[in-house]
């Protein structure tokens, strides 16, 4: 693939299964971005096992990741699904930026810090170092955009601080190969939608996630339709109906996430959701958001079904997908080892 001004580069970890925050906030907005953007989407498996993961149900989840790549409208013909552990250069670059970044930058990533917990000692080095393979993962294909949730903003700064300082550590190295001023772009960050941050359906003070307890605090993109709507229908709310007026859900959790995700899934905002049900009680609003979210994910969910039978299928897109990732990796590493200067086979 040659390189267009409009590259996007994004990932999904494979660990677990995926739910309506993931699509809502990342799928979607993929599926999107294709129109317009020459797309690489990977399942980024590399950074899963910086926690441990069972080899059985990683296999798994790295193909129900790809399903609802696929399920959800991401075209592999025309542009990149992969999964990361594929394409040798991810690591091989990440350890060079490994070389590049600071101890100082890494020790302020706030995530490491939340999922290290009070543990942090015998938290692995890969924890502590994913934010240069985050940076490996964008930079090897010099995108041009991430669509990033707000939690990984600061990992997106910190690639292109990577970018930056790469830039100006070779300067002169990378004018006199005849790169321009600088080798790596500033990859800008693709944040937004209105339903970017989905919370769970019991506690809406909570992101919605895959480790809550819980299976009826989140909409699995696998759930079949009564499945779905039973969720919606037992989601927890408060005892008001629906405000007049946008500004009416402030301080009530449950009922600004349940009109947000009727936004998102019917893109559209907030107000013109409560411009039709504002006033209204939840006994007319749950069963409206229950029919759509059925009609918008039931579709999705049979494709997965369907995919994950064939998990060959699934190997094979992956594997073409690799292919076509490893051409553009492959002239970037040539191009990044005769910058750092390293001699041998290109």
């Amino acid at each position: 693939m040659s390189k267009s001004k409009n590259r996007v580069f994004s990932g999904v970890q494979p660990t677990g299964n995926l739910h309506l925050g993931n699509y809502l906030g990342a799928i979607k907005r993929f599926v999107a971005l294709q129109d317009g953007h020459e797309c690489v989407y990977c399942v980024v498996d590399l950074h899963a096992v910086t926690m441990r993961q069972d080899p059985e149900e990683l296999s798994d989840n790295i193909r129900n990741v790809t399903a609802a790549f696929l399920a959800s409208g991401i075209d592999p013909q025309k542009h990149i699904v992969f999964n990361q552990s594929q394409v040798s250069q991810h690591a091989e670059l990440a350890w060079m930026f490994n070389c590049v970044a600071r101890m100082g930058w890494l020790n302020r990533m706030t995530q490491f810090k939340e999922k290290a917990g009070k543990n942090r000692e015998n938290a692995s080095v890969g924890l502590f170092s994913y934010p240069s393979l985050m940076a490996a993962d964008i930079l090897l294909y010099k995108a041009d955009f991430v669509p990033v949730g707000e939690d990984q903003k600061q990992h997106l700064e910190l690639t292109r601080d990577i970018a930056a300082k790469f830039n100006n550590d070779f300067c002169e190295r990378i004018a006199k190969l005849g790169f321009g001023d600088s080798y790596f772009p500033m990859t800008e960050p693709l944040i937004g939608g209105p339903a970017a941050r989905v919370m769970s359906l019991r506690d809406g003070a909570k992101k919605m996630s895959k480790s809550e307890a819980s299976d009826m605090s989140r909409i699995n993109l696998i759930d079949d339709p009564d499945t779905i709507a039973k969720k919606i229908r037992k989601a927890k709310t408060d005892a008001e109906p629906l405000p007049e007026e946008v500004e009416g859900l402030a301080g009530r959790a449950e009922a600004d996430n349940l009109v947000g995700i009727f936004a998102a899934i019917n893109d559209v905002d907030k107000a013109a959701v409560i411009s039709e049900y504002g006033g209204k009680p939840f006994s007319e609003f749950k069963p409206a958001l229950a029919d759509l979210a059925v009609e918008k994910l039931a579709p999705i969910s049979a494709k997965m079904r369907h995919l994950l039978a064939e998990p060959d299928e699934i190997d094979t897109i992956l594997n073409e997908g690799a292919d076509k990732a490893r051409e553009i990796a492959v002239v970037t590493m040539r191009e990044v080892r005769e910058i750092f200067g390293f001699v041998g086979a290109k």
